[in-house]
């Protein structure tokens, strides 16, 4: 079977410790932090140089056995959900900072580096990463790229995909490509750019090429707080309205501050309905004026208090509470959904009114934290996994939410992905074409559909097909070829 004969191959390349095939080894690996989906893969290998991912890569394509790359598993959309016939390549091990070079303002990194160190390292020289994921203490740099996170700065930043200019890769045939440079100006197609966001369906990033940024002059952070979660919204549509283009804007609503102020005192004023977190950053005299600005479109919109961050502790502390808002509501809820859809700035308090109504016919708490600057969403539908039925119902709020979404212009996800979470509603987002098009792309790079088998795609687990017979997405109905 191609399975033993891939295990006998990889044993050769592997010492024991890092070739995990018991199943207590298997456990930590059935999942990333979507937990409701869990699958035993056949093994997980240890990687800790490039080389071995490569021939392991080569391996699984000579024996025709799918992958998936897992860093430090933080995926919310299940995109390092293994397979049971395939195996993990772990790359946690690949976690050094190759060069840092603070005279082009660039790193070089390998994939398991976390998104935090990499700003740790360039400290020194005055320099930082921009995408500031919640989770970039233990996010890698690789998960990053392949699903194109953000954070609470991307407003003014940009996403992973504007903060990349290089990837080496392993194909998932085993070709290994260089794609864009170290150059700030690029030349010719954006390939670095197109792999980015493509979820592991087109290889493994070997070592990937930063763009770092000037730390910030000063900062200036306002807490302004609401009696109502619409005030909020309709807050954020005229702080943008004004011109004002701030490094981050952040809301969290009761459920969230409760949970925040229970995991960690931030602080937040009590009993707010929402918290608004407005984050300037920049030159000193830049900041200053527009700090005025700033104060001034907080007070005509009506907010019930606004504190503005003393000093670097307090504006700590204030993040602190943002940054542990995921985490924090396992306080209020032995299991949620995070949720990570997209609408339109002006279309924000419709969204979160309409959220309001759902979270009342389904009787379940939703917990709303969110980038509120792009119209990131980021609902948490709190459920009870131990009551019968109590995820399901959840999971039918959050579809309920990502058709919301779509109705109003925006996107099924912002960060997190599509991953297997949200593959149902690809057909509601995409036309015919769109989805053809995306399936075609995937089987001329990945033709026996290897790399991350099931993720992204609604038939990503039967590109191979497409050579000899039927187009995948034509056999799944999704498409005709009449």
């Amino acid at each position: 079977m191609a399975a033993d004969a891939l295990m006998s191959d990889l044993e050769r390349l592997y010492p024991p410790k890092r070739l995990l095939r018991a199943p207590v080894q298997l456990a930590p690996y059935e999942s990333d932090a979507l937990t409701a989906f869990r699958t035993r893969p056949l093994a997980v290998v240890l990687s800790e140089t490039q080389d071995e991912v490569i021939e392991t890569v080569r391996l699984c394509h000579k024996h025709a056995v799918p992958f998936v790359a897992r860093g430090s598993g933080t995926s919310l959309s299940g995109g390092s959900l293994p397979l049971a016939e395939g195996i993990v390549i772990a790359l946690n091990r690949l976690n050094h900072i190759l060069t840092l070079d603070p005279q082009t303002r660039t790193a070089l990194v390998e994939p398991g580096v976390a998104n935090l160190a990499v700003s740790q390292a360039a400290a020194p020289h005055g320099l930082y990463y921009a995408p500031d994921p919640s989770s970039q203490p233990i996010c890698t740099i690789g998960g990053n790229v392949a699903f194109n996170s953000g954070g609470a700065h991307c407003l003014k930043y940009g996403m992973t995909a504007n903060h990349v200019l290089g990837i080496k890769a392993v194909l998932p045939d085993g070709e290994v490509v260089e794609m864009g440079g170290d150059s700030l100006e690029g030349v010719g197609p954006d390939l670095a750019g197109f792999f980015v966001g493509s979820e592991g369906l087109f290889g493994i990033a070997l070592e990937i090429t930063l763009r770092l940024l000037p730390v910030p002059e000063m900062y200036r952070t306002v807490l302004a707080s609401y009696s109502s979660l619409g005030a909020a919204g309709d807050a954020v549509t005229n702080v943008v309205a004004s011109g004002l283009l701030p490094g981050a804007l952040e809301i969290m609503d009761r459920l969230a501050i409760q949970a925040a102020e229970a995991s960690v005192d931030a602080g937040y004023p009590k009993g707010a309905a929402a918290v608004l977190i407005v984050e300037l950053e920049g030159e000193r005299i830049q900041v200053e004026a527009e700090f005025a600005r700033l104060l001034t479109v907080i007070e005509s919109t009506g907010a019930d208090e606004v504190r503005v961050a003393q000093d670097a502790a307090e504006r700590a502390r204030i993040w602190k509470g943002r940054k542990g808002a995921f985490s924090a509501v396992g306080r209020l809820s032995p299991d949620y959904i995070v949720q990570d859809g997209v609408v339109p700035r002006s279309h924000l308090g419709e969204a979160l009114a309409r959220i309001e109504e759902l979270s009342a016919e389904y009787d379940l708490r939703v917990a709303n934290v969110f980038h509120a600057g792009d119209g990131n969403l980021h609902p948490l539908i709190l459920y009870n996994g131990r009551e019968p039925g109590a995820l399901e119902r959840a999971e039918e709020l959050a579809g309920d939410i990502l058709r919301l979404c779509i109705q109003l212009g925006g996107s099924i996800t912002g960060e997190h992905g599509v991953g297997v979470e949200k593959l149902a509603y690809m057909p509601e987002m995409f036309n015919e074409t769109d989805l053809a098009v995306m399936g075609e792309l995937r089987a001329a790079i990945d033709p026996l559909g290897l790399a991350n088998r099931g993720k992204m795609l609604p038939a990503g687990d039967a590109p191979a097909l497409h050579a000899h017979g039927p187009h995948p997405l034509e056999k799944a109905g999704i498409i005709s070829r009449e």
